[in-house]
């Protein structure tokens, strides 16, 4: 009787101690971060910008256990992006990040319930993904990638100034590149100089659009596209076959086959971008989080392209 008696009080023992772990376990899961991402496409300014994101989570703590990224990729696919969307809202996460403008749209309508940072996007209030830049109303809040195109024109210019007619290559599916290009046109125009334009509604289009245009212009201006920026390398090998030189929007464009241009790192864009959701996992509100603009600017040189093109002073600037 004694033995049965111990038996079962050691039974309940080893009971309570696996209830315990178990507890402990779900606190230790509660700790957690969980943070969604959704990326649009496989190109490097998108994917510098989530590796700078989650560097900077890191670097605060939120790594190893304490925190779960569940990472998806849409491929450029807009049925993927509306299927990504709502399983990451099934998800419950603390706060997502949405990189490129279609991903940040998909997101805001599949998961309007969770926190939400941007980065990668041009004009989010064009987009529709907030009404004020300064207080966010929409759940979303982040960092823009829009350097002034005006001014990149004009350093266009001061690199090739004999230039009269400025090919313009973009996809006109996004929003993002539309503002850009309408931009990036006024200001050529103030200028004197002539605007031509070819549009492209995949990555397989790149290749003879840019052939077209290089055709009938003396440089090509590329917006920060994500279409064109998957294909950069292929708009470099147009470019110096056809000897007409590309001046991208974007500094990963531009490493990947443009010549130079004022731009921004997208590493550390990212980095900008998770100091907003490591507020949000803080505590604080999304609508007091002001859309923020890149934290620095510089001239992205390519000098194996500089070189092809005659380029020797690319950071004398107007």
């Amino acid at each position: 009787m004694f033995m049965k008696k111990q038996l079962l009080l050691g039974l309940v023992g080893i009971a309570m101690l696996g209830l315990a772990a178990c507890g402990q376990q779900t606190k230790a899961d509660d700790n957690t971060v969980k943070v969604g991402v959704l990326q649009l496409i496989d190109q490097t300014a998108l994917t510098d910008a989530r590796k700078g994101f989650e560097e900077e989570l890191a670097k605060a703590g939120y790594k190893g256990s304490k925190i779960k990224i569940d990472y998806v990729n849409a491929q450029g696919d807009q049925a993927n992006l509306k299927t990504m969307s709502e399983q990451l809202a099934k998800d419950k996460n603390d706060v997502n990040l949405a990189i490129a403008t279609p991903a940040a749209q998909a997101l805001q309508k599949g998961d309007p319930d969770t926190p939400m940072v941007f980065t990668a996007v041009t004009d989010p209030k064009y987009a529709g993904l907030v009404d004020n830049l300064k207080a966010p109303s929409k759940n979303a809040t982040g960092v823009v990638d829009m350097v002034d195109i005006p001014q990149q024109i004009q350093y266009m210019h001061h690199l090739f100034p004999k230039a009269k007619t400025v090919g313009m290559l973009y996809n006109a599916a996004e929003q993002n590149s539309i503002v850009q290009v309408k931009a990036a046109t006024k200001a050529a125009k103030k200028l004197g100089l002539k605007v031509v334009k070819r549009t492209v509604a995949s990555t397989n289009d790149v290749q003879s659009a840019t052939e077209a245009l290089a055709g009938l212009s003396d440089v090509i201006y590329a917006p920060t596209d994500n279409t064109v920026a998957a294909a950069m390398a292929t708009v470099g090998k147009v470019s110096l076959a056809k000897k007409v030189p590309v001046v991208p929007a974007a500094s990963t464009m531009v490493q990947d086959g443009g010549v130079a241009n004022i731009g921004i790192n997208y590493k550390d864009l990212g980095k900008q971008t998770a100091k907003l959701a490591i507020q949000i996992i803080k505590g604080k509100k999304v609508k007091d989080l002001a859309v923020e603009k890149p934290a620095k600017v510089t001239v992205i040189k390519n000098e194996k392209m500089m070189k092809a093109f005659g380029i020797t002073d690319a950071d004398t600037k107007q």
